[in-house]
C-alpha cells in the first residue's frame, strides 16, 4: 500500500508559536481534513510525524497529545477518513535526541515498524527541518504554505528539488496524479 507522510501542526492544523496544547487548541487548516480524506479513498495510509517539544517544555503531557490526536480522528470520522499511524518526538531542541527533525530517527522508525520504502514516499511539511528530513531520507518532499514559516526560494533550492503547494489539498492532488 501506498503512504503518505505529513506533518501535523502547520499542515493539518493551524499552528501556533504558544504551541497546541489542548483539544480546544487544535482547529484544522480549510480542506486539510478533506485532503486527507481525498489520499485515503485513493489508496494512500497517512501518517502523521511532528515534533512535539511542549511535552519536554512541560507545556502539555502524553494524555493531553493523545487527546488532540483524538480530536482530529473524530474531526476525520466525518469524512469517512482516519489516520493510520502517527508518530511524535516529544523532546526539545537541547536534547540532541535521533528523532527531532531534521534528524532522521522518526521517519526511519516509520519505514522500518510499517514497512514503508522511504524512497517511494511523499513528506509533506510545512518547515525546513520537514524538508531537510525528508531529503535525508530519499523522500518525496512537498512544502506547504500554511505554516508560520516564510520560506524564501534560495533556501528551497539549497535543500533539493522541493514542490511547493498553497496547501495540503494541492499537495495530496499532486501526490494522487504522480502516482
Amino acid at each position: 500500500m501506498r503512504s503518505l507522510i505529513l506533518d501535523r501542526d502547520g499542515v493539518i492544523n493551524e499552528d501556533s508559536r504558544d504551541f497546541i496544547r489542548s483539544p480546544a487548541d487544535f482547529r484544522p487548516l480549510p480542506g486539510s481534513l478533506e485532503a486527507i480524506a481525498r489520499a485515503q479513498s485513493g489508496g494512500f495510509r497517512i501518517i502523521v510525524v511532528s515534533n512535539q517539544s511542549g511535552i519536554s517544555r512541560g507545556l502539555f503531557d502524553i494524555a493531553a497529545l493523545n487527546a488532540i490526536h483524538r480530536r482530529l480522528l473524530d474531526d476525520l470520522a466525518r469524512y469517512g477518513a482516519s489516520i493510520d499511524a502517527f508518530f511524535f518526538c516529544p523532546h526539545g531542541s537541547d536534547d540532541n535526541c535521533s528523532c527531532r527533525k531534521p534528524k532522521t530517527g522518526l521517519l526511519r522508525a516509520i519505514g522500518d515498524r510499517l514497512g514503508i520504502d522511504l524512497t517511494k514516499t511523499a513528506f509533506v511539511g510545512d518547515k525546513i527541518s520537514d524538508l531537510t528530513a525528508a531529503v535525508s531520507v530519499g523522500a518525496r518532499p512537498l512544502l506547504v504554505r500554511t505554516g508560520l514559516d516564510v520560506i524564501d526560494v534560495e533556501t528551497l533550492r539549497a535543500i533539493g528539488d522541493i514542490e511547493v503547494f498553497d496547501d495540503l489539498m494541492g499537495a495530496v492532488s499532486a501526490v494522487i496524479a504522480q502516482s
